[in-house]
């Protein structure tokens, strides 16, 4: 059995006249009437009464009618669903957070606006590192990720800096830098740190940002002690509340507010920036996705240079 069956005895019975539906359903009356009978014949009992003047629905007509109905009204209903999900109006997003892109109120932002905007997209978020979005954005795992640096820049994925930002060092709150007024918070220049001990996020996940750390010292004339590599960024602010040693983190991490800790911004030549970027598939299939990540390049998008 056709769908087109089911359209043309729907307006056949609608009609209540074989001219006039096949008037309505643009084709000859002869034809239609062969393919009533020819559904008839299908499911094995008579769906009209025919009269002099027209037709009626005979009693199991009139049931087949109404499910017919349904079943039209329900494939229409699919149709549309579809669509939405294909255009992105419906549909679930993952998105990937490196814990210090989390902090930046860009980010928050964004998600926020989404979906209040598209509240039919269902929008689940993960934490990773920028090691784990590369693998999971060309796995398909996750289908935007906003990150600081990535790690590589493969031809089927694509990365948009959003925004730069200055990054500053955090220090223990007894550090003898730290000006003894208060509410005063030096400025610090990157080879004031040459003789700290320095606590980085591992090399493996974040390595970008690793690589402009140990470039930015060479170039202050000194090669830093790195006493601890940890996963997280946040896990580094927590380990210098402790007194372990100091470290750099982007400034947006300063709502993060641990006690113990004191933010500085950096000063001077070798001063330091961290940007925050939008990772995405360029293959990707999910239409929710897709229009996630064109609500937000329509404000901020400046490609990293090859």
């Amino acid at each position: 059995m056709e769908l087109r069956h089911l359209r043309y005895f729907l307006v056949v019975a609608e009609e209540g006249q074989f001219t006039r539906a096949a008037s309505r359903l643009a084709m000859q009356q002869p034809p239609l009437s062969q393919q009533i009978r020819l559904l008839e014949e299908e499911v094995g009992f008579e769906l009209f009464e025919r009269l002099p003047r027209g037709v009626v629905l005979t009693e199991a007509g009139k049931a087949f009618a109404q499910d017919a109905q349904r079943i039209i009204d329900g494939l229409q209903q699919a149709v549309e669903r579809a669509a939405r999900i294909a255009r992105g109006e419906m549909g679930t997003i993952l998105i990937g957070l490196t814990s210090s892109a989390s902090f930046h109120p860009l980010t928050t932002e964004a998600i926020r606006e989404f979906r209040r905007l598209h509240p039919d997209v269902g929008v689940d978020l993960v934490e990773l590192n920028a090691a784990e979005v590369n693998e999971r954005l060309a796995g398909g795992l996750v289908h935007v990720a906003f990150l600081r640096k990535p790690v590589e820049l493969p031809p089927d994925l694509a990365f948009e800096v959003l925004e730069e930002e200055p990054m500053v060092v955090v220090l223990p709150e007894d550090h003898p830098l730290l000006s003894r007024r208060r509410g005063r918070r030096p400025r610090i220049a990157l080879p004031k740190l040459a003789n700290e001990p320095f606590i980085l996020v591992r090399r493996p996940g974040a390595p970008g940002m690793y690589a402009d750390f140990l470039t930015a010292c060479r170039v202050a004339g000194f090669s830093p002690y790195v006493v601890r590599e940890v996963p997280r960024m946040l896990s580094a602010i927590k380990l210098v509340s402790t007194g372990l040693g100091v470290t750099l983190v982007p400034a947006s991490m300063q709502r993060y507010d641990q006690a113990g800790v004191v933010y500085c911004e950096l000063e001077g030549p070798q001063a330091l920036t961290a940007p925050l970027t939008l990772g995405f598939s360029i293959t990707q299939g999910n239409g929710a996705a897709s229009r996630f990540v064109e609500f937000v390049r329509e404000g901020f998008v400046h490609r990293i240079p090859a």
